[in-house]
């Protein structure tokens, strides 16, 4: 009986554990996923070609999506298109060196600009 409760406590605190989520933003450490590269400069990819997985709907133009995940996954898309909801569309793949040289710094710089409060104007004695 001792061996049943143990059991029973070891399998909901693995429970427990697994849905603890953990989110983490582009630029940071560990993160997979979409980027925007507008004001970026071009990058290197993996595959000179987008992949699409599913077909686009006749008279449906999608643009191309920029995307930031590990090889493995790229060589092998169709198994991880959903993961990243990007099945349906034109998807290039960033080299792993562009975004941790490049994009990061540059987003960086932007983000940090971006949360600089502007200074108050003084206003103006007529």
């Amino acid at each position: 009986m001792k061996r049943f409760f143990a059991a029973l406590a070891l399998a909901s605190t693995s429970a427990l554990a697994a849905n603890v989520g953990v989110s983490v933003t582009v630029g940071e450490p560990g993160y997979r996923g979409r980027i925007d590269i507008v004001n970026f400069p071009p990058p290197q990819l993996l595959f000179p070609e987008p992949i699409i997985i599913e077909p686009v709907p006749v008279g449906v133009v999608r643009q191309p999506v920029y995307v930031y995940v590990p090889v493995t996954e790229a060589k092998q898309w169709r198994k991880y298109c959903k993961k990243y909801k990007a099945c349906g569309q034109p998807v290039y793949f960033v080299q792993e060196t562009w975004y941790k040289d490049v994009y990061v710094p540059e987003y960086g710089k932007v983000k940090k600009h971006k949360e600089k409060p502007d200074k108050p104007k003084k206003p103006k004695h007529e």
